[in-house]
């Protein structure tokens, strides 16, 4: 398997990390979409939201615990927004499970 995030994860390629546990890595976004943009994920490779079942969905259960703990550590006081892209249509762009963190300003009404 030929994947950004694994390789990223692994450190085969370098990142500005924020956060790591057993179950999960986060890291500076290098495009950023907004002041403060990272994304976290698993360190299993999972290809999307379409692939969490209920033998993986721990893991992404365990991500949402820590969002909240990276936000604060980032200095997202007065609020932030979680994306997950999915698929072609949604601009998935690695196909490796990821959620985006975005703050760090007032952020637009609009979700697209």
């Amino acid at each position: 398997m030929n994947c950004l995030f694994c390789a990223i994860i692994n450190g085969d390629i370098p990142s500005n990390k924020v956060y790591e546990d057993e179950k999960c890595y986060a890291f500076l976004d290098i495009a950023p979409q907004a002041p403060v943009h990272c994304l976290v994920v698993p360190k299993a490779h999972i290809g999307s939201v379409d692939e969490i079942t209920s033998e993986n969905a721990d893991v992404v259960a365990h991500i949402f615990t820590v969002i909240p703990k990276i936000a604060k550590d980032l200095g997202l006081v007065g609020g932030y927004r979680i994306v997950s892209n999915i698929g072609e249509n949604g601009c998935q762009s690695v196909k490796h499970l990821h959620f985006h963190i975005l703050g760090g300003e007032k952020l637009s009404d609009r979700m697209a």
